[in-house]
């Protein structure tokens, strides 16, 4: 599916036009509910300004995948016990609904964000419930839990059916916010149960469900005339490495935590990072080929291995080792920046990519270190930066790569189907 996704990249002889639609500016008491998510945005904030659709369509897919990876992080917290810990997730996760919210009020005003923060901040409580029950293996409270879920079902699928003014039927929005439900109550099941292969499956098949559904909803909610900026190929090819992104600092994060925690679902946390790297990989390969695939996904290999040697480190208080640590994630930082410069023929500057892959890395390993000295608010708001910032280097390469490709693409290859690159990619 992303290989053919990403082809239609360089099939397609309109991306140059296309860039120019994606217009962007470079301690939990047991019975107590989540409190962080009644908040609103603080008194006196500045509404949000109205975003154009290409980007609005992004962002909502960022922030809906960023909430249900937060969702699954505190669910497993209160599972595993850690008051501490879930509370400081389910301030993350206010902040992302906030987020939302504003995303919301700056391109339908704010009656529908008041409506849509009505409904959506009660589900995630819910969520929290349904995570109590688990761990304290109370299935009245796990019934009171699926009982509020559904009640949420139907309230959110009717907001999101109205808003679209008819355009997103009654059915096929409960069949959406059904399934989001259904992963993240199952991801929690599976990792009660310790079936931590299954749990992170599911954990990543509800991110890419909720980034989804960031595209299907602005498809409907924004009026027909203004998504059309959301069929060009060069907004589906950021919209991708958004995705594949922001997983990987988050299931980086939870590989982190869970080596510092000395878990038992560590080693399936690691290899579920090795999943997002093929994909990125993969990505590469339907872009510039096997060979350049090959080395991205070595290059990027070496990458999480030396953010895992660092949390080893931190977690055996090895200074040594934490120092080795940080000198071969600056060699990588190089070695990547030049193999993304020479890929684009240019169009990436290595300096800058560099530089951008040194503030990625540096977040990550001050996450490490926050999370190793339980200072959870602090780690929480550093996976929150590193995934934003994540967003940001992906529309740079997007740019670059669109560009690069485009380059490739011989005039007439579209017209023809077999023109150009095109021939070479359906003899992949």
């Amino acid at each position: 599916m992303l290989l053919r996704m990403l082809s239609v990249i360089i099939l397609s002889g309109t991306l140059a036009a296309a860039a120019a639609c994606v217009d962007r500016g470079s301690g939990t008491k047991q019975n107590s509910k989540p409190a962080a998510n009644e908040s609103s945005a603080p008194a006196g904030a500045t509404a949000a300004a109205p975003l154009a659709p290409a980007d609005f369509a992004l962002k909502l897919q960022s922030l809906l995948g960023q909430h249900s990876l937060l969702a699954a992080d505190m669910m497993r917290a209160r599972i595993r016990g850690d008051d501490d810990f879930a509370q400081a997730a389910n301030n993350a996760l206010g902040k992302n609904t906030d987020g939302i919210t504003q995303l919301v009020q700056g391109a339908f005003g704010d009656q529908a964000s008041n409506q849509f923060k009505s409904v959506w901040s009660p589900h995630v409580a819910a969520f929290f419930t349904y995570a109590r029950g688990l761990a304290d293996h109370d299935n009245a409270v796990v019934d009171q839990a699926r009982t509020s879920l559904a009640t949420f079902e139907n309230s959110l699928a009717a907001f999101f059916s109205g808003a679209s003014q008819g355009r997103l039927p009654l059915d096929k929005a409960k069949a959406n916010v059904l399934m989001h439900v259904t992963q993240l109550t199952q991801q929690a099941d599976a990792y009660a149960a310790k079936d931590y292969a299954k749990a992170d499956q599911i954990y990543r098949e509800a991110y890419a469900h909720t980034y989804a559904l960031g595209k299907a909803l602005s498809s409907v909610l924004l009026p027909p005339a203004q998504t059309v900026a959301l069929q060009a190929p060069a907004w589906t090819l950021r919209s991708e490495l958004d995705k594949l992104l922001g997983e990987h600092v988050v299931l980086v994060v939870d590989a982190e935590r869970a080596g510092l925690r000395n878990s038992p679902d560590f080693a399936t946390a690691a290899a579920t990072v090795n999943g997002n790297t093929k994909d990125i990989a993969a990505a590469i390969d339907s872009l510039f080929g096997p060979a350049a695939a090959q080395q991205m996904q070595g290059l990027w290999a070496d990458h999480v291995d030396q953010l895992m040697a660092y949390t080893t480190a931190v977690a055996t208080k090895n200074q040594q080792q934490r120092e080795d640590a940080r000198a071969k994630l600056a060699a990588f930082e190089g070695k990547l920046a030049a193999f993304l410069d020479t890929a684009t023929n240019k169009k990436l500057d290595s300096a800058t990519v560099a530089k951008a892959l040194a503030m990625h890395d540096k977040m990550l390993i001050d996450h490490a270190d926050a999370f190793a000295a339980k200072d959870y608010a602090k780690a929480h708001d550093l996976e929150y930066t590193t995934y934003e910032h994540m967003y940001g280097l992906a529309g740079q390469m997007a740019d670059a790569f669109g560009s690069t490709v485009m380059g490739r693409v011989p005039a007439g290859g579209a017209e023809t189907g077999e023109g150009g690159m095109a021939g070479q990619m359906s003899h992949r």
